[in-house]
């Protein structure tokens, strides 16, 4: 079971290992660079972790059926990520009038009690239509939309592949 000469299995693992370097990264931007994730945000960090454990758990099989189950997993939870991910790039590029995204922090313990306020902190507090970092002219988002692109194409590749060397 081999794409591009390398096998199946060790795809699986490049991806996990390229969802744990997106993880960590955005876990860079919010601790040392200062930058609040949105709730759009954290939704895709969960769907990354997603991705993440369906390719480590890939990786680790050896009967080509299984493969191709958890290749169409992969894509899947990386088609959610990519919905996820392009609705925050179209708010980025327009808009709305009134910003419903999430509250800011200290709004959050100032307004509700504390059994109330320690949830919402999880959801994320920053704005989803703010575009606070770039590169190469891509947001956060953006770029997440292409790599969660990339993952969901990965997995249907190495699906077919599993498959026909059943």
């Amino acid at each position: 079971m081999k794409l591009f000469s390398i096998t199946l299995n060790r795809w699986m693992a490049l991806i996990a290992l390229s969802c744990i370097g997106m993880l960590a990264f955005g876990l860079y931007l919010q601790h040392v660079v200062g930058l609040n994730p949105c709730p759009m945000c954290i939704v895709q960090r969960y769907a990354l972790i997603g991705v993440m454990l369906i390719a480590l758990i890939g990786s680790r099989l050896r009967k080509p059926g299984a493969v191709a189950v958890f290749g169409v997993l992969l894509a899947l939870k990386a088609g959610f990520g990519a919905f996820v991910a392009a609705r925050q790039s179209w708010l980025q590029w327009y808009p709305p009038e009134i910003v419903t995204c999430g509250r800011d922090f200290y709004g959050m313990v100032e307004n509700f009690p504390i059994n109330r306020a320690i949830p919402m902190i999880f959801k994320g507090s920053g704005d989803c239509t703010k575009v606070d970092w770039t590169f190469l002219g891509g947001s956060i988002a953006n770029w997440s939309f292409l790599a969660f692109v990339g993952f969901a194409l990965m997995g249907l590749l190495i699906a077919v592949q599993a498959w026909r060397s059943r």
